[in-house]
């Protein structure tokens, strides 16, 4: 590990200090004429990359040594080469020149080891990785040396947790001061959880900013998000309500999106309940569950039904030829309820041991279709004998259920690109500790712990297919989560900016390269 010296510190604060006095105030303020106006669903808390980082990625004011393109591949960012030893224990990554951050000091492999370290220390991907050192191998080069082959490391240090930050960033505890990042744009106004505006910055190495500065504002409700498209509050809103789209598309103020990304509606299901422990139960279930219908009905997307948790896109992940039929081979959900002692009682409920099939499922209302989504699974459920009770609540409460053990089913939607290899997220939901916050809860396989444990040391592209279909067949035969939908997000973009484009990933918003239109 490497820590700035409190010289160097010194030195780099006066050098610093001229550049940004040199650099700020570009323009007088933000106002309606001069800012890019942004609205989705989430808030912030903290300038940390490791709590929040995801906005401030999204927002382009933190950058990584990676970054990931529309396919998923890895790609330069602020490391412009990186090779990998024939034992593939050591990456060495050559540092892009020219670039430096918001506070105006130089990037530099010392800089760049420094926030590593840092990041290291806190949770997130960067701590599990099996590093056991990360040091700096010349001005612009810097060497990570693993404890045994890991192959997720590029995707890990292109996840945007891992932001590479100035050292005048951090506090002396390692906690974040102040958000100094090398992206198009600086932080210019924090007001969490609601507002964060950024100033672009003419300082970047990449592609400017033409719009002088950005704006992203928290809308929790889907219907006031809606309104902000609506009145042209907002120039570009995420996370738009299906629902919404028709009467959206006739106002000739906007144009809408529609981007399919690696994200799945799923139930998360607790597996040690004494209803579902049986993977009988679970199949019943999801096979009583009418994705068609929820697809063309709710979610206004036929064809985004889903059996499988991975989409197709990751095709590593994805089973060829698996669909509602090859579950339908199972049986029926009342044959299979019937095998476990299940019989309908005079209202229709199920019954065993005088004890009533009853279930409360969760879910947020961060995502508005989750909470219509749900609302029509309880009824299909109830179709066959379960009764569901459906509450609505802050995402919070999934973790928190998951591990005080209270959860019984949630209704979510997971992101399998958080990071970009879907690797990561596997270990984390399906690992062999039983599973994750968001992921598997009280079940574990053996054979499915050893196959992502040989993933993590698989370079070999066909040995890894091999090894993550294995396992995907583990997950679609033993149902701990039931898919529902793979997930399109919904955007609208007022027709005065021109440039948008949607990252499948989530990583950006792409704001340097939208524009003005022009009247």
């Amino acid at each position: 590990m490497s820590v700035i010296t409190s010289f160097r510190r010194m030195v780099t604060c006066v050098f610093v200090l001229g550049i940004a006095l040199a650099t700020s105030n570009t323009f007088a303020k933000p106002t309606l004429s001069n800012t890019l106006a942004i609205s989705a669903a989430f808030e912030f808390t903290s300038l940390d990359p490791s709590k929040n980082g995801y906005i401030y990625s999204r927002m382009q004011v933190l950058e990584t040594l990676l970054d990931v393109d529309e396919n998923g591949l890895l790609i330069p960012a602020l490391a412009t080469q990186w090779q990998v030893s024939k034992d593939a224990k050591t990456w060495t990554f050559t540092l892009r020149e020219g670039v430096h951050f918001h506070d105006g000091s130089g990037l530099d492999a010392e800089a760049v080891v420094n926030s590593l370290a840092i990041t290291k220390l806190k949770h997130g991907a960067l701590k599990k990785a099996p590093i056991e050192s990360i040091e700096v191998a010349g001005p612009n080069s810097i060497v990570i040396t693993l404890s045994h082959p890991y192959t997720l490391l590029g995707a890990v240090l292109a996840n945007y947790a891992n932001s590479i930050l100035s050292p005048l960033a951090y506090g002396k505890g390692g906690e974040v001061l102040a958000l100094s990042g090398t992206g198009p744009y600086k932080l210019y106004q924090f007001s969490p959880p609601h507002k964060l505006v950024v100033e672009k910055f003419d300082g970047y190495w990449g592609k400017l900013a033409s719009i002088p500065y950005a704006s992203y504002l928290t809308g929790h409700r889907a219907e006031s998000r809606v309104l902000q498209a609506r009145s042209g509050q907002a120039d570009v809103v995420f996370g738009l309500d299906p629902a919404s789209l028709m009467s959206l598309k006739r106002l000739p103020s906007l144009t809408l999106y529609s981007n399919a990304i690696p994200r799945t509606i799923v139930l998360k299901l607790n597996s040690g309940h004494r209803f579902l422990n049986d993977v009988r139960a679970r199949k019943a279930l999801s096979l009583a569950i009418n994705r068609e219908g929820i697809a063309k009905g709710i979610l206004r997307i036929p064809g985004s039904e889903a059996v499988q948790v991975l989409p197709n896109s990751m095709a590593n992940w994805h089973l060829e030829g698996v669909t509602k039929q090859t579950e339908a081979a199972a049986g029926t959900p009342e044959s299979l309820l019937a095998e476990l002692g299940w019989s309908k009682n005079a209202e229709g409920i199920l019954e065993r041991n005088g004890e009533r099939f009853e279930l409360t499922l969760i879910t947020y209302a961060d995502r508005p279709e989750l909470t219509t989504v749900a609302t029509a699974i309880q009824a299909q459920w109830q179709a066959v004998g379960v009764k569901t009770k459906v509450e609505v609540t802050n995402s919070s409460a999934i973790p928190m259920g998951h591990q005080d053990g209270s959860l019984e089913v949630a209704l979510i939607a997971r992101n399998y690109g958080f990071i970009v290899d879907p690797l990561g997220v596997m270990l984390s939901d399906f690992g062999s500790n039983g599973g994750g916050d968001w992921g598997a809860m009280n079940w574990n396989n053996n054979s499915l712990s050893a196959n992502l444990q040989a993933l993590e040391r698989t370079s070999d592209p066909i040995k890894y297919k091999d090894i993550a279909q294995r396992s995907a067949k583990i997950i679609f035969d033993e149902r701990p989560m039931i898919p529902v939908s793979s997930y399109v997000q919904q955007t609208s973009v007022n027709k005065r900016i021109k440039g948008f484009r949607f990252d499948p990933f989530e990583r950006s918003f792409y704001l340097n390269e939208m524009e003005f239109v022009k009247p």
